[in-house]
């Protein structure tokens, strides 16, 4: 027989961890600097043909945590694949084309990887959905443009590089991607406390990857 739930108890405690969650996400601050004509703001793709980078990773969040090395093999314009290896065995794989994201190794490898925009801007791409009203200002040497009405996404700019992503929801920043340098990449989820620090310890240019690479076997 299923337990009957007190529901003058557990409703308190739900509500009370929601607010504790809400709590920790922080609030988007608000743009500083100089108006900025939106056509300035800089269009980043991928480098034209094909790389290999090698990296070392460290995943932390309430429900697990672990580490260990992967490889993404990335195809311009708008593919990439990564696996991921545990120490001593395969950990996982992802295939990104465009916006579609594939990983079949379920909730595990869904875990060790942001969503597909967060993913493209870890690896400074730009790929935002399509959004009414943008604004943007310079503050120094950093351009930020806030997209959408309500602000859905704040990008931080150093120069033509991303060097910031944000995804806002409600005027909180629930998700983030920052890259301090080319070599150390950040991914925070906030509401799902989660954190994956991406370090790159080689990156090779590479001749056209073999079609399969682009399929998982059934």
């Amino acid at each position: 027989m299923m337990p009957r739930l007190n529901r003058s108890s557990t409703l308190p405690a739900l509500v009370g961890l929601a607010i504790s969650v809400a709590a920790c996400v922080p609030r988007l601050t608000p743009l500083t600097g100089a108006p900025v004509a939106v056509e300035r703001m800089p269009r980043t793709t991928l480098a034209p043909g094909h790389r290999k980078i090698v990296f070392n990773w460290d995943l932390d969040d309430r429900e697990m945590s672990g580490r260990g090395e992967g490889a993404a093999q990335i195809a311009a314009p708008d593919s990439v694949r990564l696996d991921f290896f545990l120490a001593g065995g395969f950990g996982g794989a992802a295939i990104l084309i465009g916006d579609t994201l594939r990983a079949p190794g379920g909730n595990m490898v869904r875990r060790m990887i942001p969503p597909p925009t967060l993913l493209w801007a870890a690896l400074g791409r730009v790929a935002v959905p399509n959004l009414p009203d943008t604004v943007i200002r310079s503050d120094g040497a950093v351009l930020r443009a806030d997209i959408g009405r309500p602000v859905a996404w704040r990008l931080s700019f150093r120069g033509d590089t991303l060097v910031r992503a944000e995804h806002v929801d409600g005027g909180r920043v629930v998700e983030w991607v920052e890259r301090t340098d080319a070599s150390h990449i950040r991914y925070r989820d906030e509401s799902g406390r989660r954190t994956l620090q991406l370090t790159v310890t080689r990156t090779d240019q590479a001749p056209e990857f073999d079609a399969s690479i682009w399929h998982f076997d059934r």
